[in-house]
């Protein structure tokens, strides 16, 4: 642990649609200067918006805008919207040990709220974890198992929780098979 690297806070609420069904939850964005825009999933090299316009529209690039150098914010809401898909981040605040986004050298100083943030979404039963840090934090706040890739575990009355490749071009998986596992979780809870 690095005491010299700054705490940082989660630069955003919950992105919660009324009726969301799911809850995509990754670590931690990245630094404000990798952003091409203020909302989930900012880096315009992150795979998942690309792998959502695939899954949802059939193209990788549906969800940019025309410059094809950022995304378009209203089309992304109104997809999410009609989707029923929730979006945060399991940690409320970490400290950067390295000064990157990799969730390698990202400490958790306190996870999100889980339960707080479920309870605005009472239609939400399933949380969908983008990587393996997500995916332990969530184990650890609901004290599941961490599941397998594209897994789910389910613990009675709780939602279940899926552990989902991460979108980061730095996970070497190409675009296409990660969009293959979040089909198969799509399809499962009936959203496609």
């Amino acid at each position: 642990m690095n005491e010299s690297n700054p705490i940082e806070a989660h630069p955003w609420e919950p992105f919660a649609p009324e009726g969301a069904r799911i809850l995509i939850m990754g670590t931690f964005p990245p630094q404000p200067k990798r952003w091409s825009m203020d909302f989930y999933y900012p880096n315009r090299t992150n795979d998942f918006w690309p792998m959502m316009g695939l899954i949802f529209m059939n193209d990788r690039k549906a969800l940019l805008n025309p410059d094809g150098r950022t995304f378009d914010l209203v089309r992304i809401k109104t997809l999410l919207e009609e989707k029923g898909i929730a979006l945060h981040d399991t940690c409320r605040r970490i400290r950067r040990l390295k000064g990157n986004a990799s969730d390698k050298f990202l400490e958790v100083v306190e996870p999100v709220p889980l339960r707080e943030v479920l309870h605005t979404i009472p239609m939400c039963h399933t949380i969908a974890t983008t990587g393996e840090k997500a995916a332990g934090v969530i184990a650890t706040l609901t004290g599941t198992p961490m599941p397998g890739m594209g897994e789910m575990v389910n613990a009675g009355g709780d939602p279940e929780i899926w552990r989902m490749p991460s979108t980061s071009r730095a996970y070497p998986l190409a675009l296409e098979k990660k969009a293959a596992y979040y089909v198969k979780m799509f399809r499962h809870i009936g959203i496609l």
